[in-house]
């Protein structure tokens, strides 16, 4: 099928994706970004998903940073539009240890539109993160299955 290639190591069917290590001061990013990756993995389907224990290989991430800039303003003066970028490293490992693939400084960014209401404007800002970690986790299966 067009779209299926897949330069993966002989040996190498299953992969564990444990919740990725947060090295920022925003809180939960992790649980969002690493479901971003989760979900991009199963629907390939090129490699299956699976617990830690059964994998061939395990995918781990470090969120390195997450910034936030005001990059837009009301006539009053007040931010009508965050920029966020996040930076995340991801190594893909035989359960040995042995390091087969390793991207650095990956980074993504995305913005949203604050409101005069705080919950929207909260809502906002987590979909941006979800966002973010969704089109990272595609780029990133990308890179993995014609990287090798």
């Amino acid at each position: 099928m067009v779209g299926k290639e897949t330069h993966v190591p002989p040996g190498l069917n299953s992969i564990a994706i444990p919740t990725f290590s947060n090295k920022t001061l925003e809180p939960g990013i992790e649980v969002p970004f690493t479901q971003g990756f989760l979900r991009e993995f199963i629907n390939d389907q090129r490699v299956k998903v699976v617990n830690r224990k059964e994998a061939d290989s395990v995918l781990e991430g470090v969120i390195k940073s997450f910034d936030i800039y005001s990059v837009a303003y009301d006539q009053s003066g007040f931010a009508s539009e965050y920029q966020t970028t996040m930076v995340v490293d991801i190594t893909l490992k035989r359960q040995n240890g042995e390091i087969l693939w390793q991207e650095q400084n990956v980074s993504e960014t995305r913005w949203y539109r604050t409101s005069t209401s705080a919950l929207v404007s909260e809502s906002n800002r987590a979909a941006a993160i979800r966002e973010t970690g969704s089109f990272m986790a595609g780029r990133i299966r990308n890179r993995f299955f014609s990287n090798f």
